[in-house]
C-alpha cells in the first residue's frame, strides 16, 4: 500500500440520452410506441494522484471550447458539455489546489473528447502522456478515415506531447499504481487499480463502466458507445473478478454518486 493521496478536479456535466449510457433504457412498445426520451446528466472528471513517486493527472476532460466549434456539433448536440469553459483544465486543477506546472505525468483513459480535450495544456512539454497503444492507434483511424468512431476529435491528441505508449494488459506504473487494459467501450481503454495505506484497494473504471448501472447491473453502454460489446463483458468480469479479490471500491467513469463517494473516502 503506498502513502498517497487522491483528488476530484471537477470539470463540469454533460448531458445526453439515457440510451447512450444504458443500452434499452427507454424502448417503444405496442402500448408505448413513442416513449418519453429521458436526459440523464453526468460530472466529467480529473484525478490528482499524488504519489511519493509522481504527481499523476488522470485525464484531461473536455476543450474549453467544446460548445464554440472545436466538437463537431453534431457530437456537442447529442453529448453536451454545457459548462466546459467554466471548467478548464488550469481553472479546475487551481481550484484542486494545484496547477499544470505540478503534473509530472498524464494517464488518459482512452482519447474521447470528453477525456482528452486538456492535452494541449501539455504540448511542447516533456511531461509522460501514458496512453494504449490500442487507442492511439483508434484514435488516429477514427479521425483520418472514414471508419472508426466519431467521438475523437484530432484537435485534442494531435500535438506535440511526449507519448509513453502502454502496450501490456496490466502495467504497474509506479508502486502500486497499476493500469489495467480494458477493452470494450474503445479498444485501448484504461482502468486503474491503486492500493492506498490506510484505505485499501481503489478501481477506477474508466468508461468501462460509465455508471453504476453497467458494473454492478452488468446494463451495457449503447451501441453508439461501444466499440466491442464481447470485449465490453470480458473486461467487466476481469474487473469484477479483481474486485472480489482484493476487496476494492469501485469508481465509475461519469456516476454522480461515485464522485460523492471520492470525495467523502479517498485519502
Amino acid at each position: 500500500m503506498v502513502d498517497a493521496t487522491v483528488t476530484v478536479v471537477d470539470r463540469g456535466s454533460l448531458r445526453t440520452d439515457v440510451n447512450h449510457i444504458i443500452e434499452n433504457f427507454s424502448v417503444g412498445t405496442a402500448t408505448e410506441p413513442n416513449p418519453d426520451v429521458v436526459l440523464g446528466e453526468g460530472p466529467v472528471y480529473n484525478l490528482v494522484i499524488d504519489h511519493p513517486e509522481a504527481t499523476v493527472l488522470w485525464d484531461t476532460g473536455s476543450h474549453p471550447e467544446a460548445g464554440d466549434g472545436h466538437w463537431p456539433s453534431a457530437l456537442y448536440d447529442a453529448f453536451e458539455h454545457y459548462d466546459a469553459a467554466d471548467h478548464a483544465l488550469p481553472d479546475a486543477l487551481d481550484d484542486a489546489g494545484y496547477a499544470i506546472d505540478d503534473i509530472d505525468a498524464v494517464v488518459q483513459t482512452h482519447l474521447h473528447l470528453d477525456h482528452a480535450g486538456g492535452l494541449h495544456n501539455f504540448a511542447g512539454t516533456d511531461v509522460p502522456i501514458y496512453v494504449h497503444e490500442e487507442e492511439l492507434k483508434y484514435a488516429y483511424y477514427s479521425t483520418e478515415t472514414d471508419e472508426g468512431s466519431g467521438a475523437y476529435v484530432r484537435g485534442d491528441f494531435d500535438h506535440d506531447l511526449h507519448w509513453s505508449v502502454v502496450h501490456r494488459d496490466r502495467t504497474e506504473l509506479f508502486t502500486d499504481l497499476e493500469l489495467l487494459h480494458l477493452p470494450g467501450h474503445t479498444p485501448g481503454l484504461l482502468g486503474t487499480k491503486l492500493d492506498l495505506d490506510g484505505f485499501g484497494t481503489a478501481l477506477f473504471t474508466g468508461d468501462e463502466a460509465y455508471t453504476r448501472a453497467n458494473f454492478h447491473d452488468e446494463q451495457p453502454m449503447g451501441g453508439s458507445l461501444m466499440w466491442s460489446k464481447r470485449d465490453w463483458f470480458d473486461s467487466l468480469r476481469f474487473l469484477k473478478d479483481l474486485r472480489r479479490r482484493t476487496d476494492a471500491d469501485v469508481f465509475c467513469g461519469h456516476d454522480s454518486d461515485d464522485v460523492a463517494r471520492m470525495h467523502e473516502t479517498l485519502p
